[in-house]
C-alpha cells in the first residue's frame, strides 16, 4: 500500500508539471501561432488517465492482502470459540518509525473449513487491546487508550458477516463487498 501512495503521488506531480507545460504551450499556440502541441496533449491525457485509473485502484479495490505482513509481531491469540468452531489471532504491525505508531488486524481462521484465514479487523492499535469470545460467532474486541476517549475503535464481530476496518478502504472495496454484510469504519 505504501508503495501505490509513492507511485500515486509521482504520478500526481508528474501531472501536474505536464498539465502547467501544456498550458503553457497552449498559450504560445494561441499568441504565436505555433504548431499545437498534440504530443503534450497526449502525455497530459494520459498521465491524468493513470493517476485517476490509480486512484480507483486504490479506492475500490482493496484487500487486507495489501497489509505490510514483514515487520508484524504476534498479538493477543490464539483465541479459540467456545466450540473451537473459529480461532481469533491479533496481529501487530509497527509503522513510522520512532515517532509512529501500531496497527493491528485480527484474523479468524476457520477450523470446520479447512483452516481458511479471514481478516475481521483492522486499525490503529491503542494502549488497551484485548480480545474475548461472546458466543461462538460474536467477536468482541477491546481497543482503547484510557486517556483518550475519542480513540476507541472498540466492537463485537459477528464472524462471517461483519469486518472493520478503520479508514473504510475494505467497505468501499468491490472485490471485497460479497465477504461481509455490513462494515464499520470510523
Amino acid at each position: 500500500m505504501i508503495l501505490i501512495n509513492i507511485i500515486g503521488f509521482l504520478l500526481f506531480v508528474f501531472t501536474i508539471l505536464l498539465f502547467l507545460v501544456f498550458i503553457i504551450n497552449l498559450i504560445i499556440f494561441f499568441t504565436k501561432k505555433k504548431p499545437f502541441p498534440k504530443k503534450l496533449l497526449l502525455a497530459t491525457l494520459t498521465s491524468v488517465i493513470l493517476f485517476i485509473g490509480l486512484f480507483i485502484y486504490r479506492n475500490y479495490f482493496f484487500t487486507f492482502e495489501a497489509i505490510n505482513r514483514e515487520y508484524t509481531q504476534k498479538g493477543p491469540g490464539p483465541l479459540s470459540s467456545p466450540t473451537e468452531k473459529y480461532t481469533a489471532n491479533a496481529l501487530f504491525e509497527p509503522y513510522g518509525g520512532a515517532a509512529g505508531g501500531v496497527n493491528v488486524w485480527v484474523e479468524i481462521t476457520y477450523n470446520t473449513e479447512g483452516n481458511k484465514v479471514k481478516t475481521v479487523y483492522y486499525g490503529d492499535a491503542n494502549s488497551n487491546f484485548s480480545m474475548e469470545w461472546m458466543d461462538d460467532d460474536t467477536l468482541s474486541i477491546l481497543n482503547n487508550e484510557p486517556e483518550y476517549p475519542t480513540s476507541n475503535r472498540s466492537i463485537e464481530l459477528e464472524i462471517g458477516k461483519e469486518i472493520y476496518h478503520e479508514s473504510g478502504l475494505a467497505c468501499k472495496s468491490l472485490l471485497m463487498k460479497d465477504e461481509y454484510e455490513k462494515c464499520y469504519q470510523d
